[in-house]
């Protein structure tokens, strides 16, 4: 099966062809570059321009080849560009795809992806699919962005439960509310367990903890996310923080969408047998 789609492709061809060239290559230094990494000199084999010379490559070459040098590529890009990363011009946005395309070959995942998968799946909204795409790409190469998406996710799921349900959130709620509105309205304590038994107070315990799951991103988010003013002299936290912060934004939405699902289930009418 391969690991790198036609349109995944185009997207490193875009991001590296600059009208002909590719990134700051001279010829030269281009077929130095490529030889080390894939021992094939493009431009020389090829006898094309740069940008022509890695369209037919990337249309020739073994799929492991391709993916070799398009992350030599990438971590070439990465080193050289910082400026336009940091810009969020259309080049930012498509490095973004592709170092989330490449972390993805690579397993270099965040906490919980396939758990991201699977909720891209259910929801309809391509706003909240969206949202899920940016969480899994950020991470590495903007954790302050992450972090800010990772509190959007969150507040984005229980505002769509609630209109859902008739109910129209208040502007000024904040996310914390959000959760607590949305947990008030699945009933989320198992119906089978007394309200009097140790497990039930356990669970409401935990059930309780979700909220704080929701209001700690919005503390983070507002120190360390995006969306607030920096100062010069701002540092931002680390990868494995922003891996944190969308991992737990995962599975705090992902229950309680499965609760709405399971809810939804128990008021539909259910088809008479023949």
């Amino acid at each position: 099966m391969s690991r790198l789609s036609q349109i995944e492709k185009g997207a490193f061809i875009k991001l590296f062809n600059r009208s002909g060239y590719v990134l700051d290559f001279s010829t030269n230094d281009f077929d130095i570059f490529t030889m080390d990494c894939v021992g094939v000199a493009l431009c020389q084999q090829y006898q094309l321009s740069k940008g022509k010379s890695l369209m037919e490559y990337a249309h020739n070459a073994q799929e492991d080849d391709i993916i070799k040098l398009y992350d030599a590529l990438l971590a070439h890009y990465e080193f050289h560009y910082q400026k336009e990363i940091e810009s969020g011009d259309d080049y930012a946005k498509l490095y973004m795809k592709c170092r989330g395309v490449m972390d993805r070959i690579k397993s270099i995942t965040v906490p919980l992806a396939n758990s991201a998968n699977v909720l891209t799946a259910k929801f309809s909204s391509d706003y909240l699919s969206a949202q899920i795409n940016l969480m899994l790409e950020m991470p590495r190469q903007n954790p302050t962005e992450a972090i800010g998406k990772a509190k959007e996710f969150i507040e984005s799921c229980c505002r769509t439960i609630l209109e859902k349900n008739t109910i129209t959130p208040d502007k000024n709620w904040d996310v914390g509310r959000l959760v607590g509105e949305t947990v008030k309205l699945l009933k989320l304590t198992p119906q089978n367990i007394p309200d009097t038994t140790p497990e039930a107070e356990s669970i409401k315990s935990l059930l309780g903890n979700l909220r704080g799951i929701a209001s700690n991103m919005a503390t983070i988010r507002n120190a360390y996310g995006s969306g607030h003013g920096k100062s010069a002299n701002y540092k931002g936290l680390e990868e494995r923080h922003a891996k944190l912060a969308v991992g737990s934004a995962i599975t705090l939405v992902q229950f309680l969408w499965d609760s709405y699902e399971k809810q939804l289930t128990k008021t539909q009418p259910q088809a008479n047998n023949p």
